[in-house]
């Protein structure tokens, strides 16, 4: 059981609907779902039932999400208490970012920044997507935000960072000319992330402007899950050329394309003075993107 788990169950109490949710949640709609059912296959119980206008908890769900809310709540005061001491010393920023950029800022960014300033720290804040973390900067949940770029960011301050190549990885022994062209993706079978998430609405929008129909064999939100699907056979995905080089190091084939295929990503921030620690943070992004 986790905290999101919790405030998904009760998003969807609150909202009678699933699909609202996940919209006040900032997660696709299979996120959300998913993660009920889990909890509901944790716990032995049947939290929410189907009705003609969406869904509604059982009695299990009524009493589960009344602890949910007090759980909740004494978390929110923790955070609180948190925030306003750590305004007051300015030396932590919590930092909202995607697991796949998490681990990239502690093999790059993170480090630079703890050795130029050694008494700040960093907080990093798990958010689903890109959307999810403009919304948890723009709520104060998270002083910065360092996600994919463009996001919808009303009344938020970007700074681009830098574009990363986008590659094909590919299972071990595929003959495939190098780079790629964008118009074999219809060729291939690919894995991809499950449909209805920002991430697949990302490759779908790629593979429409391309008038290619994609041949699907694996779909997760699980990037972890990724690679080793690759590894074993299940098809090709698209990926960042540092997550290709991890892969080839493993025996799959990477490839880049043609035209070449980049993402940017970028740095986010409220238009609003910082604590010392996100001003440094944003200063080293910013000097990162100018070199």
């Amino acid at each position: 059981m986790n905290l999101q788990q919790l405030r998904y169950l009760v998003a969807a109490a609150d909202e009678g609907s699933i699909t609202r949710a996940a919209a006040a949640c900032h997660v696709a709609q299979p996120v959300l779902s998913r993660a009920v059912r889990s909890l509901e296959r944790e716990l032995g119980l049947t939290l929410l039932v189907r009705n003609a206008r969406g869904v509604e908890p059982t009695v299990d769900g009524r009493r589960v999400v009344d602890a949910a809310r007090r759980a909740l709540g004494e978390v929110e005061r923790i955070e609180e208490l948190g925030r306003a001491r750590r305004h007051e010393r300015g030396l932590v920023a919590a930092v909202a970012t995607t697991p796949t950029l998490e681990a990239e800022l502690g093999a790059g960014l993170a480090p630079e920044f703890w050795a130029r300033h050694p008494a700040f720290g960093l907080r990093f804040v798990h958010c689903d997507s890109s959307e999810h973390v403009a919304a948890t900067v723009a709520e104060g949940r998270a002083e910065v935000g360092l996600c994919d770029l463009p996001v919808g960011a009303e009344g938020l301050v970007v700074v681009p960072l830098e574009e990363r190549d986008v590659v094909l990885i590919a299972p071990p022994g595929s003959a495939l000319p190098d780079p790629v062209p964008l118009g074999m993706l219809g060729e291939l079978p690919l894995i991809l992330p499950a449909p209805g998430s920002e991430r697949r609405r990302t490759f779908d929008a790629l593979f429409d402007a391309l008038g290619v129909s994609p041949t699907v064999t694996f779909e997760s939100d699980e990037r972890a899950a990724w690679i080793p699907a690759v590894l074993v056979g299940h098809g090709c995905c698209i990926w960042y050329r540092s997550h290709g080089e991890h892969a080839a190091a493993l025996g799959a084939v990477v490839r880049g394309f043609d035209p070449p295929l980049r993402r940017q990503i970028g740095v986010v921030h409220p238009d609003a003075p910082l604590s010392a620690s996100a001003a440094a943070f944003v200063a080293l992004a910013a000097e990162r993107a100018g070199g």
